[in-house]
């Protein structure tokens, strides 16, 4: 490291479970990011000041006045701009060492399947069920782990699905996709504003963990945040057996 990215990261480095080393390794490493919205943004902001090498935004939206309450990525300035290009010069200025990929797009299942082949791990800041299903599945086929976040009104959740650990759930185990859970957007429900900058920071943290192979993370519990009482609550998962995507039998069939 030169001595600019040894100042930059200086309060990394001196934490002994990153150090230079560590912190090498989040320079060489590449993350996936679907969706530049409310749990996108602190996701992103902090993976990129955090040093990670390559970031690859994907969203297919433009800045709107009505997402600036809470998509603290963007600025009035970016109204009418793609989000994702709004994300990558605002990264760009925080960090200009990181490698930032906008990609205005809705990727279908073989973009996404290339994309997650080449990310070390995956950051899902989208805002439905069929998106959430797909970056899954893309997921357990690469065996990569999975970051998943949500948030609405006042509630949010967060959960790792480790993807390259057998015993590890997926999120079909929690969520099959033929369930009754219905997607409630903002634009309906509304969205408490710090919510998503909690839950997207958590997003960016168990991202960094595992990137760096430390601590504890959150696979096969699932954290839920009730923000106006700020009551915590943890629920243990486990893999479905009979799962159609993750189990065994499933994956040797396909």
């Amino acid at each position: 490291m030169n001595d600019q990215q040894l100042l930059r990261y200086s309060r990394h480095i001196l934490l002994p479970q990153i150090d230079i080393s560590g912190q090498e390794k989040l320079t060489q490493s590449s993350v996936l990011i679907i969706g530049a919205g409310g749990l996108g943004s602190p996701a992103a902001l902090y993976l990129a000041a955090s040093g990670v090498g390559t970031l690859i935004i994907c969203d297919n939206d433009t800045v709107d006045l009505t997402n600036l309450q809470r998509q603290i990525i963007h600025h009035t300035n970016s109204i009418g701009q793609a989000k994702s290009e709004s994300a990558k010069q605002t990264l760009t200025k925080i960090n200009p060492e990181v490698n930032v990929i906008a990609l205005q797009q809705r990727v279908d299942d073989v973009k996404l399947q290339k994309l997650v082949r080449q990310a070390d791990a995956v950051v899902d800041a989208s805002d439905n069920f069929k998106t959430r299903h797909q970056i899954n599945n893309a997921c357990v086929t690469y065996q990569k782990p999975l970051i998943s976040g949500a948030a609405v009104r006042f509630e949010g959740q967060v959960s790792v699905f480790d993807l390259r650990k057998n015993n590890s759930p997926c999120y079909h185990c929690l969520y099959p996709s033929d369930g009754e859970d219905a997607d409630m957007p903002c634009a309906i429900m509304g969205v408490f504003a710090p919510l998503v900058g909690i839950i997207g920071s958590m997003q960016a943290a168990e991202t960094l963990k595992i990137l760096l192979e430390l601590g504890e993370t959150l696979n096969g519990r699932l954290q839920l945040l009730n923000s106006l009482t700020m009551d915590w609550r943890s629920i243990k998962l486990i893999k479905d057996p009979a799962c159609s995507i993750c189990s065994i039998d499933n994956k040797k069939s396909t």
